[in-house]
C-alpha cells in the first residue's frame, strides 16, 4: 500500500510540473495545424486576388482587310420609264384595231384608226379644188406678165392659191387625227376600246408604257444621302433573286414630309423587256470604297450599354470592344468599318468574357482564318 501511494503522489507531481510548462504544441490536432498552415500560405497567397482564377480561353484571329464599298439597300419597286395614255383626237366610230393587249410597238406604229365617215372625200375636193386653183393662178400669171391683166388680179390669183392649200392642209389633218399612233417604242399595257365602238376626241384608247430602260424607285433616308450621286452605279435584286446593274439617274431634294426620306431612281437596260413594271425590288447603293474587315455574322457582339460591335484582344491580352460601322451586309456575313488595323479579333468565345478582362488568348490557324475571310466576302454583296 505504501508503494501505491508512492507512485500515485510521484505520476501527480509529474503532472502538475507538464501543465506548468504550458507545452502542448506536440500533442494531438495541434500539431496537425501547425504543420498544416505553411501548405495554406503556400496556395493562397495574400496578393492573388484574381489572378488566381483560370483565365478564359478565347479564339483569336488577325482578319485582312479590304477596301469596299459602302452599300445602302432600301426596298423598292420597278417602274416603267414613261406611261402614256393614248387617246382618240377626234370623234367617230372604231374602224379598225390594230393591237392586242401586251403587243410590243415601235414608235409611229398605228394603234388603231378611227372611220374616216367622209372626212377622205374633203380631203380629195380639197385637193382637187388646189389643182384648180394652181392652173387659174398660171393662167392669170401669165396673162399679167404679157400685160393683158392688172397685176391686182395676179394678186388675188395667188391669194386664192394659198386658201386652197390650206383647205388641203385642214382637211389632211382632219385625216390624221384618225390614226392614234405610238409616239414611242413600248408596250400596250392595256386597251381600252373595241373594234367599232364610239369615242370622241379625248377618249382613252390604250395604255402605252416604255419599259427599256426599267426603272428602280425606292426611298432613302436622310442619313444615308450622301452614299447616294447621280450617274454612280447602282443595282436591283429582284424577287426573281437576279441582280441587275443600272445608274443612279434622279435623287429627290425634297423629303417626303411624313417619313424625311428621299426618292431614288435608278435606271437599268431592259432591252428583253425581261424585267416588268411593278415587281418588288432591293435597291441597292453604293459608296466610295472604305476600309473594312470581312467577319462572320457570329463575331459581332453587344456591350453592356447594347451597342453592336467586336472584341478583340490587346497585347496584354486583355479584351477590348470596338463599336462597328457596317459598310456590306447579307444573311451570313458582314464587312465592318471601326476594327483597327491588325486587331487581334476574338472569333470564339466572345460571348463569355467582359470588356477589360485578361484572357488566355489561341491564335487561329492560317486555314480557319482564310475560310473566315473567303465565307465573309462570299456571304456579303
Amino acid at each position: 500500500m505504501k508503494a501505491n501511494r508512492y507512485l500515485a503522489i510521484l505520476v501527480f507531481l509529474g503532472s502538475a510540473a507538464w501543465i506548468a510548462t504550458g507545452e502542448f504544441s506536440s500533442v494531438g490536432s495541434a500539431a496537425d495545424a501547425e504543420s498544416a498552415t505553411p501548405a495554406a500560405e503556400t496556395a493562397a497567397p495574400e496578393d492573388a486576388g484574381e489572378d488566381a482564377k483560370p483565365l478564359q480561353t478565347v479564339g483569336v484571329a488577325v482578319i485582312p482587310q479590304l477596301q469596299h464599298a459602302r452599300s445602302v439597300k432600301i426596298s423598292g419597286v420597278t417602274k416603267a420609264d414613261k406611261v402614256t395614255t393614248l387617246t382618240a383626237r377626234a370623234g367617230g366610230i372604231i374602224g379598225e384595231l390594230l393591237i392586242k393587249q401586251g403587243a410590243a410597238v415601235k414608235e409611229g406604229d398605228v394603234i388603231a384608226r378611227i372611220a374616216p365617215e367622209g372626212r377622205d372625200a374633203a380631203l380629195r375636193s380639197a385637193e382637187q379644188a388646189l389643182e384648180q386653183a394652181k392652173a387659174q393662178t398660171e393662167a392669170t400669171m401669165r396673162l399679167v406678165d404679157k400685160g393683158t391683166l392688172a397685176k391686182l388680179q395676179g394678186d388675188a390669183a395667188q391669194s386664192a392659191l394659198k386658201a386652197a392649200e390650206s383647205q388641203v392642209e385642214a382637211a389632211q389633218a382632219e385625216v390624221d387625227k384618225l390614226d392614234v399612233v405610238a409616239p414611242y417604242d413600248g408596250v400596250i399595257d392595256v386597251v381600252d376600246v373595241e373594234e367599232g365602238a364610239a369615242v370622241s376626241s379625248g377618249t382613252a384608247v390604250a395604255t402605252l408604257i416604255a419599259l427599256d430602260p426599267i426603272i428602280g424607285v425606292g426611298e432613302v433616308n436622310e442619313s444615308d444621302l450622301d452614299v447616294v450621286d447621280v450617274g454612280e452605279n447602282a443595282e436591283l435584286r429582284l424577287i426573281t433573286g437576279e441582280t441587275v446593274t443600272g445608274t443612279v439617274r434622279y435623287v429627290s431634294r425634297s423629303a417626303q414630309a411624313a417619313t424625311r426620306t428621299y426618292t431614288v431612281e435608278v435606271e437599268v437596260p431592259n432591252a428583253d423587256l425581261a424585267i416588268s413594271a411593278g415587281m418588288t425590288t432591293e435597291v441597292i447603293l453604293r459608296g466610295d470604297p472604305v476600309l473594312a474587315t470581312p467577319v462572320p455574322r457570329s463575331v459581332v457582339a453587344l456591350n453592356d450599354n447594347g451597342e453592336l460591335g467586336v472584341r478583340s484582344v490587346n497585347d496584354d491580352d486583355i479584351v477590348e470592344f470596338h463599336p462597328i460601322d457596317i459598310v456590306d451586309d447579307s444573311t451570313g456575313a458582314l464587312i465592318l468599318g471601326g476594327i483597327p488595323q491588325g486587331a487581334r479579333v476574338i472569333v470564339a468565345g466572345q460571348n463569355f468574357v467582359g470588356d477589360g478582362v485578361k484572357v488566355n488568348p489561341v491564335e487561329a490557324d492560317a486555314d480557319t482564318v482564310r475560310k473566315l475571310v473567303e465565307e465573309a466576302t462570299a456571304g456579303a454583296s
